[in-house]
């Protein structure tokens, strides 16, 4: 008799090698067929058992969301079906301010909401932090601060019913945030780097956390460069909120908002209604996708 597929998800991926949980809570450890592996944290997919604790995944079901990154060689999945992208940053190490836009822009062409979360927020930096931040709550994002070692029990709430994934720069406290939110994992977290001002990398792959029966937590690797090449010049264009009132107002069709006259975005800048940073930001992605 021919042994039925059973369903799972995939909650760590090492390579090839991927960490599927079954509905009663077993995990087995599947590689898949061929070589394909293309298989995200937060993946549902159907197993094969081929042994007690192994398996070959069979099927993938479709995503409902898919948050990666990708340069010219090659992609890589952050995480799949989540429904909010939590960008951790803190005051120190300071956070790339060109890294919290191009983690914008991949979750506004994902279609996903976004949380902006302030980390450390008991150092004295953190004032100067906020007062960046203040440009993208004006855009409409939440921005909430917090200390994850004091009081990270305020960001439940803002899990509550939600498949989160953490993303952000080494040193930012994710993995603090897990260990305090889920006491009980004990992820492994290491000291800042004061000399390079930067965090060191602890988590290695992504991994899915229950927090509660409705509510999700993938950890990801720290980035320290997020490329947006899978991204077309029109998907570009829409990741950035504030610029959809404007488009298709320039005097061209094919504007490139870069310097040509009559552009309604670049009037937008000057008129003080679209910021001279993001305009900034836009231009740099628009030109490493041409």
């Amino acid at each position: 008799m021919t042994q039925a597929n059973q369903p799972g998800i995939v909650i760590a991926a090492f390579g090839k090698r991927y960490d599927i949980e079954l509905p009663g809570g077993q995990l087995v450890s599947c590689v898949t067929r061929g070589k394909k592996s293309d298989l995200a944290c937060g993946d549902h997919v159907e197993i094969k058992m081929t042994s007690n604790k192994e398996g070959v995944i069979e099927k993938t079901a479709p995503r409902t969301s898919l948050l990666y990154r990708s340069n010219e060689y090659r992609t890589k999945y952050l995480a799949a079906n989540v429904t909010q992208v939590v960008i951790v940053l803190a005051a120190v190490p300071s956070f790339y301010e060109d890294l919290l836009n191009r983690c914008l822009v991949a979750a506004e062409a994902a279609g996903i909401r976004v949380l902006i979360l302030l980390n450390k927020c008991d150092l004295p930096e953190t004032p100067a932090a906020l007062a960046k931040l203040a440009l993208y709550q004006s855009l409409g994002y939440t921005v909430k601060q917090l200390s994850a070692l004091q009081n990270a029990d305020l960001l439940r709430p803002l899990l509550q019913g939600q498949i989160s994934v953490l993303v952000g720069q080494s040193g930012m406290g994710k993995s603090t945030m897990i260990n305090a939110l889920l006491p009980g994992m004990n992820v492994r977290t290491r000291e800042v780097s004061d000399v390079l001002d930067s965090g060191k990398h602890t988590t290695t792959s992504a991994h899915l956390y229950h927090l509660d029966a409705e509510s999700h937590l993938i950890d990801s690797p720290g980035v320290q460069e997020f490329g947006l090449n899978h991204l077309s010049t029109d998907q570009l264009e829409l990741a950035f909120p504030e610029f959809r009132p404007y488009l298709g107002r320039c005097r061209f069709n094919n504007c490139r908002h870069m310097q040509e006259p009559d552009c309604a975005l670049l009037n937008a800048v000057v008129a003080g209604k679209i910021s001279p940073i993001r305009m900034e930001i836009y231009q740099k992605l628009r030109t490493e996708l041409s």
